[in-house]
C-alpha cells in the first residue's frame, strides 16, 4: 500500500484522528457521508498496516524538561547503546543515523538530578561512546515528536497539544488515576472508557472527567503514526540550523508550516534549531533545501543528517 492507493475516505479518516485521536467514528463517517461501520472498517486496515494513536503527556505541563541527546559512537556499538536508551522509560524516541555512528535520543526528565545521571554518569562511562551533547528543548513549534503524521500533505492547524517548552506555569498535578491513564493511552489512544474504567477501578464517568481535564488542561497530546514509507516518503532526515536569534522565532514558526517537517524545535547549543523532515528521495530533500529552506532569513548553516533508523517512537512514561 503506499500513498497512491489510499483513497479519500482513508487520507479523510487519518485527517480526523490527527485533529482528535479519539474521535467517535459516528462524526467521522457522517461528515464523509458515509456508514460507521465502513470508517471502522478502514481504521481497522489502516491499524494492520501500523496506525497506532499514542496518548502523550505534555512534558511542559507536567514539569518536566525534554532534552535532546546528539551521540556519537564507534559503528559497532551505535545500534548496542541505541537498544538500551530504548528500553529506558524517560525516552521517548531514538533514531540511528549517518551511517550508524550517529543516534538522537529525546529525553523527559523532572529534575536535574534525574538528568545528571545520564548525561554525567552513565552516558560518560559508556564503552565506546565517543561525544554526547545535550540540548535543551527551549520551544517546541511543531510536533511532539520526530514522527512525520500522515496528514501533513499540506500546512494545516490541529488541535493537538503542542509541548511548547519550559513553562512557568505550576505544573499539573496528577494522581493515581491520571498515571493510569496515560499508562493505558499509551499503548492505545483510543481505549475504550469501559476499558480505561477497568484499568483504573474507577467508574466511567470518572474516567472521562480526568480525561477532560488532562486534555483542557494541554497536558495529554493525541499524536498519530503511520509510516510514511508507505505513503511514498523513504528519507526521513533530521536537520540542524544554526538561526540568527533575531529570526529564530520566524524561522521555527515558518517550518511549522511546511507540510516535510514533522518536527521543529528550538534548542541550545552551537545549532540552536532542530528540525525533522521528511521527503521521497533525495532529490525531493535538495529542492526543499533549496526552494524553501534557503530562502528563509536569517539561517546561518544547515546540516542534514538522514535516519537510518527509528529505534524507538512514541512512547513515553510519565514520571
Amino acid at each position: 500500500m503506499d500513498r497512491d492507493t489510499m483513497d479519500d475516505l482513508d487520507q479523510h479518516l487519518l485527517r480526523a484522528l490527527e485533529l482528535d485521536g479519539r474521535a467517535p467514528f459516528s462524526r467521522i463517517a457522517r461528515d464523509r457521508g458515509v456508514s460507521e461501520r465502513t470508517v471502522a472498517r478502514r481504521y481497522q486496515r489502516l491499524r494492520a498496516l501500523g496506525l497506532r494513536i499514542i496518548g502523550q503527556p505534555v512534558s511542559s505541563r507536567l514539569g518536566l524538561s525534554r532534552w535532546l541527546l546528539r551521540l556519537h559512537c564507534t559503528p559497532d556499538a551505535a545500534g548496542t547503546i541505541a537498544e538500551a536508551l530504548a528500553r529506558r522509560p524517560d525516552t521517548s524516541w531514538v533514531t540511528l543515523a549517518s551511517g550508524g555512528t550517529e543516534l538522537y535520543c529525546a529525553l523527559n526528565a523532572r529534575t536535574a538530578e534525574e538528568r545528571n545521571v545520564l548525561l554525567l554518569e552513565k552516558l560518560p562511562r559508556t564503552p565506546r561512546v565517543l561525544s554526547i551533547s545535550a540540548h535543551c528543548m527551549m520551544r517546541i513549534f511543531v510536533g511532539a515528536t520526530s514522527t512525520w503524521h500522515a496528514t501533513r500533505f499540506e500546512p494545516q492547524v490541529t488541535a493537538a497539544a503542542v509541548d511548547s517548552g519550559p513553562s512557568t506555569a505550576a505544573p499539573l498535578s496528577l494522581d493515581a488515576t491520571d498515571h493510569v491513564l496515560f499508562t493505558e493511552l499509551a499503548r492505545d489512544g483510543r481505549a475504550t472508557l469501559p476499558e480505561l474504567a477497568a484499568a483504573a477501578g474507577r467508574s466511567p464517568s470518572s474516567v472521562q472527567r480526568h480525561l477532560d481535564r488532562l486534555r483542557g488542561e494541554g497536558a495529554l497530546n493525541l499524536s498519530v503514526d503511520f509510516d510514511p514509507q508507505l505513503l511514498g516518503y523513504h528519507m526521513a532526515t533530521r536537520i540542524w540550523l544554526n538561526v540568527t536569534p533575531a529570526y529564530l522565532r520566524v524561522v521555527g514558526e515558518t517550518l511549522a508550516t511546511h507540510s516535510h517537517i514533522a518536527f521543529a524545535a528550538a534548542i541550545t547549543g552551537t545549532s540552536n534549531l532542530v528540525a525533522s523532515g521528511i521527503f521521497r528521495d533525495p532529490a525531493d530533500l535538495y529542492d526543499y533545501i533549496d526552494q524553501r529552506i534557503g530562502r528563509i532569513p536569517g539561517i546561518q548553516s544547515i546540516e542534514t543528517a538522514p535516519t537510518l533508523r527509528e529505534v524507538k517512537r512514541l512512547a513515553t512514561a510519565v514520571a
